[in-house]
């Protein structure tokens, strides 16, 4: 059978809490300022999961929508005004699924070019998909936010999770002297990034301070977790130049133990460029240059080993609803991934 080269299959959400749909949908074209992409893989994120179910009203997507966010693939056209791509490169990028903006559970995307970079070497389509929200979030908390640097001592709440992991890593390509809060069956992990793990489950604020900072705090503190973590990162920063970041800044915090010492806090709302369509070219630069720290072998991606197709969706989901997966899910779309 000759295949429509007009016409590509993608899940499509048509109203919330339901299943998504495998269908054969009108091949996007490049606008001005676009990219086709063909999609290799897509990243699945726990946001996914509650864009489907109709709890993630910041996100702002609008039905029917084809989800995911993360994706990996090859340009095959680009639109009017795109010179950084040509066809045939290798790119990586968040693209969309919120807002109005197509997502990666598809065959192909017509993505704005500011969001892409090219994909690093050492990566497969598979690993690199994994990336770039948590990427971009820890990128832009500790860089653009905290702006870490040598000899600063960073704390990193959750540091076995998506943005965790990556975090750390980053931290530690940046010269700082990294620490993270897990349970003890992460610490292996956790000292494979270069790390200093403390177990939360038997450590008090106060305690490890003291162990780790002689009780003056930490001159950095991202929150990946919220609520009471929330709290205790508040607690945990060094008088007058600690710096505590939150990817989970919601809910009602007493701002007074952060006030007392004297410390600053940033908050972390990755998605603003693609509901906005604000400050997207900040998102390639991001990606380009982590690019660089991947292919220096200083950032590696922790991905799960499950291998998922668009027709296995309800099971990648499944993998990463039920905290079954150990990384990132991928569900790979192109034979290349």
């Amino acid at each position: 059978m000759i295949k429509n080269k007009k016409i590509m299959k993608a899940l499509v959400l048509e109203s919330y809490n339901t299943p998504l749909q495998l269908k054969e949908i009108r091949k996007p074209t490049p606008g001005k300022g676009q990219v086709l992409v063909r999609i290799a893989a897509s990243g699945i994120n726990p946001l996914d999961i509650k864009i489907k179910a109709g709890r993630a009203t910041h996100a702002q997507t609008k039905l029917p929508a084809i989800l995911g966010m993360d994706m990996s693939g090859i340009v095959e056209a680009v639109g009017d005004g795109v010179a950084k791509f040509k066809p045939g490169d290798e790119v990586y990028g968040m693209i969309g699924g919120i807002g109005n903006n197509p997502g990666s559970l598809a065959e192909y995307v017509a993505a704005d070019a500011d969001l892409l970079a090219i994909k690093p070497d050492n990566l497969s389509f598979h690993d690199a998909a994994g990336l770039p929200l948590v990427l971009i979030t820890a990128w832009e908390g500790l860089v653009d936010h905290a702006g870490v640097h040598k000899g600063q001592t960073v704390l990193i709440h959750g540091g076995a999770g998506g943005v965790g992991h990556v975090a750390i890593q980053i931290a530690k390509a940046k010269g700082a002297d990294v620490y993270s809060t897990v349970t003890p069956d992460k610490f292996d992990l956790i000292k494979s990034y270069g790390a200093t793990p403390i177990d939360y489950t038997h450590s008090s604020v106060d305690e490890y301070l003291e162990k780790y900072t002689g009780g003056e705090g930490f001159d950095v503190v991202f929150d990946t977790v919220g609520g009471t973590v929330l709290d205790q990162s508040f607690q945990s920063a060094k008088r007058y130049t600690g710096h505590v970041l939150s990817i989970l800044g919601w809910g009602t915090h007493s701002l007074a133990p952060l006030s007392f010492r004297s410390a600053t806090y940033s908050g972390v709302f990755t998605l603003y460029p693609l509901i906005s369509g604000k400050g997207r070219a900040h998102h390639g630069q991001i990606l380009s240059e982590a690019a660089r720290l991947i292919e220096a072998n200083k950032l590696r991606p922790l991905i799960d080993s499950g291998r998922y197709r668009l027709e296995e969706i309800d099971l990648a989901f499944e993998a990463l609803d039920k905290a079954v997966a150990k990384g990132k899910v991928v569900v790979d779309i192109d034979g290349v991934a």
